[in-house]
């Protein structure tokens, strides 16, 4: 498979593995957590800090459990003044930062270099914290799209790519030059081996091909091709109908091998006209719950840059306090597809927030239990990114008309002639269901589409729409060789989840309360302990070490028979003696490694 080259990809391949591992902080001032609730990791995240750093310190708590990454990276136009800074510890690669300019500019022949570079580690440890059934979907523009797409095969495989999505991010488009007036973004979406989905709900513009010519009491129906659409010389085959007449192959071959062509004949999805010259193929509306998502995205249809500057206007007295935002509308069709009601939902790009905002929208709307985790680095973490999701959560101050969008379908005059009765009552649906939020239900037809609009005159503060987050910043690195001088000593529980994740490679979802045998928790193969207390003097002492007492407790607690996994700063049994127990001692800070697989 042909590879993306480029200048420093040597120096940045395994730099995910050597970024330290952070502990997570609370900041409680900041945090808006449940009422009579303190601030919790368990909850809704909010991290203030580098986003390399952040993902890797999320691995012990989130490895292979993220379903759904968004992420809006620089697009690196040249313009935006962003820094490669990552601390990759190769001479050479500071030496050739050392020398380049910082931050990227227009001028900086390197900057698409600097770009992938900045990219290619968190790619990689983003891929870890996706789960089987996960998806990443990634906004750019044409400056590093096309880079980033081989970047993408390269880390997820070619056969985890599932779309490229064109979004009309701008009604009025920007131009490159006088020639073209630019219209679009592309988001990239890759998904993990088990990721699928269902689709989008129907609309009634979906179903207006659909009829009962025949009274079929299967319900409406509509032809479906019975061809292949690529050339097939296995399945060109002379078909046999009953009368004993042949029905010649279509050009490329038909659709299915001969058996279960007769299946489908049997069944009635296929069927021979009356003078058995030809075979027909019904595909019945009762049969298709949803419709697959097209790969353009128009802004009538999940907004655009101005949709989503005209909606933190509304949130920050008038001003919009962020260049380039997403729409909530755009997030929220992402997260239709790829989430459910229980998903985990990541962002390590989050400027404005609006990737929670769109998760508190959902759950809002189906009562989800949707969690988002947001990483910004930048100083406005505190005072825009959780403040709107603060004033989203609570309601915010506005006085004026707010409209919502309820509904929207395109639609002619002619469908909506044929389906009148049907389209009347979903908007009488629509109208019982969330009428009494609104002050009126609007309902328009033009330019091909029909919508429907709740409005209300909010005269002091927006409907709430609930949740909580916690505001974290990253701590300093734990340091193993901490324990060593008793300075810096990590937490138990940040030091529990950080030997747990290393030693097995699985994120550890509750620790385990101190106990005389050190459980913290255990997996499929392995039960891991630890002995330990940020304490120097007890570290130094006996009480540290694994003795006869602590593993006759291992030992007893271990009923499964699983392999048992002690790190403890020292042992007074011999390791013969504790293979008999199959028990295995890592010694802090020196064994503190992967053994899965050992």
């Amino acid at each position: 498979m042909p590879t993306l080259e480029f200048k420093g990809k040597q120096f940045v391949y395994s730099h995910h593995l050597s970024v330290p591992f952070r502990e997570l902080k609370v900041e409680a001032k900041k945090s808006l957590p449940e009422k009579g609730k303190k601030p919790s990791l368990d909850d809704n995240l909010i991290i203030h800090g580098d986003n390399l750093e952040a993902l890797k310190a999320l691995l012990p708590t989130h490895a292979g459990k993220v379903d759904c990454i968004f992420i809006d990276p620089p697009y690196n136009t040249g313009e935006e003044g962003w820094c490669y800074n990552d601390n990759v510890r190769s001479p050479l690669m500071k030496e050739w930062l050392k020398k380049s300019a910082n931050p990227v500019d227009k001028d900086d022949l390197e900057r698409h270099d600097k770009w992938l570079c900045m990219m290619w580690p968190r790619m990689q440890l983003l891929k870890e914290l996706l789960s089987s059934k996960g998806s990443i979907w990634i906004t750019l523009d044409d400056n590093e799209s096309h880079r980033f797409k081989m970047m993408m095969d390269e880390v997820f495989g070619v056969d985890s790519f599932v779309a490229n999505i064109v979004w009309q991010h701008s009604v009025q488009g920007k131009g490159y030059s006088d020639i073209f007036s630019v219209h679009h973004n592309h988001i990239l979406v890759y998904g993990k081996e088990d990721f699928s989905f269902d689709g989008l709900d129907r609309t009634e513009s979906d179903n207006v091909n659909y009829s009962n010519p025949d009274n079929d009491p299967n319900g409406d129906w509509r032809l479906g091709d019975v061809r292949n659409s690529l050339y097939r010389p296995n399945l060109k085959y002379k078909l046999k109908t009953p009368s004993g007449k042949y029905i010649d192959p279509p050009e490329n071959g038909w659709r299915w091998k001969e058996e279960t062509f007769r299946e489908k004949i049997a069944s009635g999805e296929a069927s021979f006209i009356e003078n058995e010259t030809k075979v027909i193929r019904k595909i019945y509306l009762k049969d298709q719950d949803k419709r697959a998502p097209e790969t353009i995205w128009h802004a009538s249809e999940v907004g655009s840059t101005r949709h989503a500057s005209s909606t933190l206007k509304q949130m920050f007295d008038g001003k919009s306090p962020f260049p380039t935002p997403k729409p909530v509308e755009l997030i929220r069709r992402v997260l239709a597809l790829a989430t459910d009601e229980n998903s985990i939902v990541l962002d390590s790009f989050s400027g404005s927030g609006t990737t929670a905002h769109a998760v508190l929208e959902a759950n809002k709307k189906d009562d989800g239990n949707r969690r988002f985790i947001l990483v910004e680095c930048e100083d406005y973490a505190d005072t825009i990114t959780a403040e709107r999701v603060r004033r989203a959560i609570n309601g915010y101050a506005f006085k004026g008309n707010q409209k919502e969008e309820l509904f929207r379908e395109n639609i002619t005059w002619s469908t909506f002639e044929k389906k009148q009765q049907k389209v009347l009552e979903r908007i009488a649906s629509i109208e019982n269901l969330q009428g009494g939020d609104y002050d009126k239900i609007q309902k328009e037809i033009k330019d091909g589409v029909l919508t429907v609009t709740g409005e209300r005159k909010i005269t002091e503060k927006t409907p709430a729409l609930g949740g909580s987050f916690t505001f974290c910043t990253l701590g300093e690195p734990i340091d193993i060789e901490s324990l060593l001088t008793g300075e810096g000593l990590p937490g138990y529980e940040a030091l529990a989840r950080y030997v747990f994740y290393t030693a097995t490679g699985q994120s550890l979802e509750n620790v385990a309360k101190p106990a005389a045998d050190g459980f913290i928790g255990e997996t499929e193969l392995f039960r891991i302990h630890l002995l330990y207390q940020p304490d120097k003097e007890w570290l130094r002492s006996n009480e540290a070490a694994l003795n006869a007492e602590r593993v006759e407790a291992i030992a007893k607690g271990n009923k499964g028979g699983k392999r048992a996994i002690v790190f403890a700063v020292a042992k007074f049994m011999s390791q013969k003696e504790l293979t008999k127990q199959r028990i295995e001692f890592c010694q802090l800070p020196y064994a503190v490694h992967r053994i899965l697989g050992d």
